[in-house]
């Protein structure tokens, strides 16, 4: 997260996010919700889907790993995925960094509000959304 955020947030502000102690709730979400993306052993990217209500989150790729398709690739994947499962309007929180990403891959938003984490924690974010369509 520190890489591609750096231009776009006070490293203070990045450390809080990373930093800390994971909750058995968490863990759950994690379990139950998170799909990775895996090159020769090593996870190079990360993406959560909420079918309940159509949430994406959690796309990060390994900077090494930047600009290869992955985050595409994930995102697409996590569409489909909800397509499957009757899901058609769907949301995400864009980074300021990833929401031209996003733009670029058929989701709309442009203004600026405050995620606000379990943890109590807050971020400047871009809401987006996307309609999705038989295949998505």
């Amino acid at each position: 997260m520190h890489a591609a955020c750096a231009e776009y947030y006070p490293e203070a502000a990045l450390s809080e996010w990373v930093d800390g102690t994971l909750t058995d709730k968490w863990a759950s979400v994690v379990e139950n919700d998170f799909y990775v993306a895996i090159d020769e052993e090593l996870v190079v990217g990360t993406g959560m889907l909420t079918v309940a209500n159509g949430q994406i989150d959690a796309i990060f790729v390994r900077p090494s790993h930047m600009g290869l398709g992955i985050g595409r690739k994930m995102l697409q994947f996590l569409e489909a995925l909800a397509s499957v499962h009757g899901v058609t309007a769907m949301r995400l929180d864009a980074t300021l960094n990833a929401a031209a990403f996003y733009r670029r891959c058929g989701w709309a938003g442009d203004s600026v509000s405050t995620y606000r984490s379990s943890r109590g924690l807050e971020l400047a974010c871009v809401p987006m959304t996307k309609h999705l369509t038989d295949g998505a």
